[in-house]
């Protein structure tokens, strides 16, 4: 039976808050202050789920909002000292820093923070916004994208209306810009119904594990970039960590594990509590506490993964595209930019008569505008450490960066990072040790201070689309790797002492990383949107 509901009609609406949704809502207002914009977001507030490490290059802000500087985000620490390391069980040797990763010029932030900036300056040009708001559904008609449905809350886990229902709203706009981050939800609906994915590579995938912490003022240095490749991950594994000094005595310190690792007893989450274990890390570590905790995935495909961009009625920008610029280890350049070209494209499809359904303009002025150049010349960097292990990988990066200069005569391929996990069988057991609660910890107390939260009493909102094919794959095959993968704690093999194991899955701990819905290996598992406001709260610094 088709559900009544009340509708609302815009010009332009964006569905996620996060960089690039901004960033778009802004330039389009500034090109048309009036057009009817409306943004929504399925965090309790701008900024909540937003999670990055950050070192900002302000190219894109630059032409934003060229005066920022006169009044930055909370936290804003002009970048000071770069630092390239390579680490071995005990030791740390300094390398020369590629120059993607120099960072003059740059800003460590707390992306959270400046998320909250932008959203106060859209606010005050026009732009409704509507945290808390979740789009579960995109409204299709005659095969034309007309918005989304959001905010349906009060269904009971056993899918029935509850005593609080609201059936939510529908959105309507001209245009929708999706903007859900990487593996969004809706986008991976899109994606399949309109084949956006066909004739490019795979998209292929990074878990990044953060930490926030306070350390004592005289072991801070404010603009400190250091990172780390090498040790603990084994060599057949690309990852590696940062750790930056912002504010006055705050420390982001993270881990990244490409999702194309092969060994289904690695454990992410307790490669980065032992990596804090390193002598030179627990150095800068000392005497400081943990005060938050986070995760996300990361789109690592780069250039030849970016996916066809529009479809009628409306368009894909920043980190749901995927235009991560993985050698500096940074996108939210490139994901603003992206936002303001789709903005700046809109902007001239409101004025036409009839308005087009498809935007082909914006990845035309995409390809014409700096990301597409900047991308392309880093396009064989992350693939190379897949085809050629971590030594040929860096022989392959300092080829790129310093002979062909971004313009080798190839592209390299990339491969589902879901297929190549080998049998729990024919992989080594990884024994890790246990946390001291002092560098590492357990997950629980992990997921605690991500402030993580949803409404128990709806449908599980992490699905197995064949429950009866968890036993004889995950579990018998592949030793359940999900138990390991999820920083959170979400996934338990349970009764396997008793010899009945079953998978338990415990949605309430989901930071929405979405990394189960990436790394299945038969992609059974499928990440549905929770009622708006649940998940993580990340504070401010995080």
């Amino acid at each position: 039976m088709a559900v009544e509901r009340e509708s609302m009609e815009f010009d332009v609406l964006v569905v996620g808050g996060g960089p690039a949704g901004l960033a778009a809502a802004i330039r389009l207002k500034q090109l048309n202050p009036d057009a009817a914009v409306c943004l929504i977001e399925k965090g309790s507030e701008i900024g909540a789920h937003t999670l990055s490490g950050a070192v900002l290059e302000p190219r894109a802000l630059d032409e934003l909002i060229p005066d920022w500087r006169n009044d930055p985000p909370a936290l804003a620490t002009p970048a000071k000292d770069d630092r390239f390391m390579l680490l071995t069980a005990t030791k740390a040797y300094k390398l020369p820093t590629p120059p993607q990763m120099h960072n003059e010029g740059n800003y460590i932030v707390s992306l959270g923070n400046v998320c909250r900036w932008l959203g106060a300056k859209a606010e005050a040009m026009g732009v409704e916004i509507y945290p808390g708001f979740a789009a579960s559904e995109t409204i299709i008609e005659d095969g034309q994208v007309k918005g989304v449905v959001a905010g349906v809350m009060g269904i009971t886990k056993d899918g029935e209306e509850g005593p609080n229902y609201q059936p939510g709203m529908e959105l309507r706009a001209t245009y929708t810009l999706f903007a859900e981050g990487c593996r969004g939800s809706l986008t991976k609906k899109l994606t399949e119904r309109y084949g956006l994915r066909e004739g490019v590579q795979p998209q292929t995938y990074g878990l990044g594990i953060k930490e926030l912490w306070e350390i004592p003022k005289e072991n801070h240095t404010p603009g400190l970039i250091w990172h780390s490749t090498g040790w603990p991950l084994p060599k057949d594994t690309y990852g590696g960590s940062w750790l930056y000094m912002l504010g006055e005595n705050l420390v982001s310190i993270g881990f990244v594990v490409g999702l194309d690792y092969t060994n289904p007893w690695l454990s992410p989450f307790e490669e980065f509590q032992r990596f804090k274990h390193h002598p030179a890390v627990a150095e800068m570590l000392k005497g400081g506490k943990r005060i938050a905790y986070g995760a996300r995935a990361l789109n690592e495909g780069g250039f030849q993964s970016i996916p066809k961009l529009v479809f009628p009625g409306g368009a894909i920008i920043g980190d749901a595209a995927g235009f991560l610029n993985v050698p500096k280890i940074k996108g939210t350049h490139t994901s603003m930019k992206s936002g303001m070209v789709a903005a700046e494209a809109i902007a001239e499809a409101l004025k036409a008569d009839p308005r087009p359904a498809v935007l082909e303009a914006y990845p035309a002025m995409l390809r014409a505008s700096w990301v597409w150049s900047e991308l392309e010349a880093v396009r064989n960097i992350r693939p190379g450490f897949a085809k050629f292990g971590f030594w040929g990988g860096m022989i392959n990066a300092a080829l790129e960066t310093y002979v062909f200069r971004g313009k080798s005569p190839w592209t390299l391929a990339h491969h589902n990072d879901h297929s190549v996990l080998k049998k729990a069988s024919e992989a080594p057991k990884i024994d890790y040790p246990k946390p001291d609660g002092v560098l590492s910890f357990d997950r629980l107390s992990s997921v605690f201070l991500s402030n993580t939260n949803h409404e128990e009493d709806q449908p599980a909102h992490l699905k197995l689309k064949d429950p009866s094919r968890w036993k004889g794959v995950n579990f018998d095959t592949f030793g359940s790797p999900e138990s390991r993968y999820c920083p959170a704690g979400v996934y338990e093999a349970v009764g396997v002492e008793e010899g009945q194991p079953r998978l338990q899955i415990n949605a309430q701990n989901c930071v929405h990383c979405k990394t189960c819905d990436i790394k299945d290996p038969t992609q059974n598992i499928d990440w549905c949107t929770p009622e708006g406001g649940g998940g993580p709260n990340y504070i401010g610094g995080m």
